[in-house]
């Protein structure tokens, strides 16, 4: 019976997991170089950081979507800077997730 018993999502969980689903979007978006194209690589080395910690912390979340935007703002790049505001635009989708009520 250990196998068959399922961990109980929280939203916090449905959360993360919509967030890494948008990262790796994004990444597969911004796969060639462009100018200023480090500014959302260091980004995205911040982001996978952050999903390693076992806590959801809100706070931390709402502060790299903050950072997104700051980086959509420094990107010259008008397909890129479009691009990634369409995942700015899905990170905070994703963050108003909620987990399924049965």
């Amino acid at each position: 019976m250990k196998g068959n018993a399922k961990k109980t999502l929280t939203d916090y969980d449905v959360k993360k997991k919509a967030v890494k689903l948008v990262v790796v979007y994004l990444k597969k978006k911004i796969s060639r170089e462009y100018l200023g194209s480090e500014h959302i690589n260091d980004w995205i080395v911040n982001m996978e950081k952050l999903f390693d910690k076992p806590e959801f912390v809100m706070s931390e979340y709402l502060e790299m979507k903050r950072q997104l935007n700051d980086v959509i703002e420094r990107t010259l790049d008008e397909e890129m800077r479009f691009k990634i505001r369409d995942s700015w635009y899905s990170f905070g989708k994703a963050l108003d997730k909620k987990t399924k009520l049965m």
